[in-house]
């Protein structure tokens, strides 16, 4: 029968085998490239061609079994057709030359052009051949069952269940990584604010706890005057009360309502015992995200936090993990920083209590943060005893000089930034 059809016609047939060729082999890699979030964003703003993608993709089995159908049909359909042009134009040596200009042109006009194009824009073409797609898979559902029906019993030979389609979910790290690549889609101070979420839960309350030294605590049996004093000119809105040593917490006072009574000449030993609030107690090593919950679960503001034999060793607030989210909030908590001072050689001087988050969040350094949270823990345990005024040390690039000790501990310190040089071949 074909070889009784004329050449035009034959010519025109190869034509449209090969436009069907290329719509399936770029709808196989246009689906498959499709952005998952993208297309669930867009399905569930009501998109039509999105809605049918995600029909189609829900079995890949059936999808792949579809397009794999239709391109060999089409395929084996265009080598006959060439063939028989072939033997009409050249003979039997038609044969050969038809084999390997369909190669040619399959290959450039049927696969490369077609998928490159559907790897660069999914959409444009995942969306229009959804509409075509869906119905064909109606149509040729029996054709289409009976292969899957074989592939998928081959599949489970191998442990392979098609029907249980792998989870989109993505975990922490992939996050970071689709983050960091979001380029200007998500302005600069987002994506920080996200990546800093990302890793409260890499941080304990340790890094950013107000160590016990620093402290500002009220002494129940300290005289009536001074406690109203030390009320009147508390820079906090809350204070830890105990009795004697801060080993004895009694509970937590809001400064607020401490001078209410106070400004109503209502305020007494019995009634600041009265506005005093349980303490509420963090175990040390408690990471942020989950510290975060817990402030939220229990309403609470502010924490002691205690170690394994329940020793205070420090306070953690609220606004300390704000802190690690957002950076500093404040201007005032900017200007008045007191642990780091800028000299004018470039280097800093920084007070032994500051701590090394801190520190690396306001210079962007990149000083160790895995052991000691302090500077003088840091250069203590480098040096592994109590160092005497002048001593220096480097530290990857920086350089740390102990300027100042007193009561078995570092005061203050001086750190120089060193910038690595790029060195730059010469030719001899």
């Amino acid at each position: 029968m074909l070889e009784d059809t004329s050449l035009l016609v034959l010519f025109l047939i190869l034509f449209f085998l090969l436009l069907f060729s290329a719509f399936f082999s770029s709808s196989e890699t246009a689906l498959m490239a499709l952005n998952r979030y993208r297309l669930r964003h867009l399905e569930q703003e009501g998109h039509r061609g999105a809605i049918i993608a995600s029909e189609l993709l829900s079995r890949p089995d059936r999808l792949i079994g579809l397009i794999l159908l239709g391109n060999n049909f089409v395929n084996i359909m265009a080598s006959a057709i060439a063939t028989v042009i072939g033997i009409k134009l050249l003979g039997e040596n038609g044969i050969v030359v038809a084999t390997f200009s369909l190669t040619l042109i399959v290959l450039l006009f049927a696969e490369v052009t077609p998928k490159t194009l559907a790897a660069l824009h999914p959409e444009r073409v995942a969306f229009p051949a959804s509409f075509i797609l869906k119905p064909l898979l109606f149509v040729l559902y029996p054709l289409v069952w009976f292969t899957n029906g074989i592939t998928n019993r081959l599949l489970r030979l191998f442990g392979v269940s098609p029907e249980n389609v792998a989870t989109s979910a993505i975990n922490t790290e992939e996050l970071r990584v689709a983050l960091m690549e979001a380029g200007s889609m998500i302005p600069t101070r987002h994506k920080d604010m996200l990546m800093s979420i990302l890793d409260l839960e890499k941080v304990t309350v340790n890094d950013v706890m107000v160590p016990r030294n620093e402290i500002e605590g009220l002494d129940s049996n300290a005289p009536f005057p001074e406690i109203v004093k030390q009320l009147s000119h508390c820079g906090h809105t809350r204070l830890p009360v105990y009795e004697g040593s801060m080993d004895n917490i009694v509970g937590m006072l809001h400064l607020r309502k401490a001078l209410h009574l106070l400004t109503q000449d209502n305020l007494t030993t019995e009634s600041l015992n009265s506005i005093t609030k349980n303490a509420y107690f963090v175990p040390e090593g408690t990471p942020l995200n989950t510290q975060l919950i817990n402030f939220q679960r229990n309403q609470r503001r502010t924490g002691l936090v205690v170690d394994e034999y329940g020793d205070l060793m420090g306070l953690i607030t609220l606004e300390d993990i704000f802190r690690e989210i957002v950076g500093e909030f404040t201007a005032d908590t900017i200007d008045e920083d007191k642990d780091i001072h800028p000299q004018a050689d470039g280097s800093y001087l920084i007070n032994g209590t500051a701590n090394i988050r801190e520190i690396n969040r306001n210079n962007n350094w990149d000083l160790p943060t895995e052991g000691p949270k302090t500077i003088n823990g840091l250069v203590i345990e480098y040096l592994e005893s109590i160092p005497d005024p002048g001593v220096s040390i480097r530290m990857g690039d920086y350089i740390i000089e102990v300027v100042q000790t007193a009561d078995n501990a570092i005061k203050t310190v001086r750190i120089r930034h060193i910038i690595p040089q790029v060195n730059e071949g010469t030719e001899q």
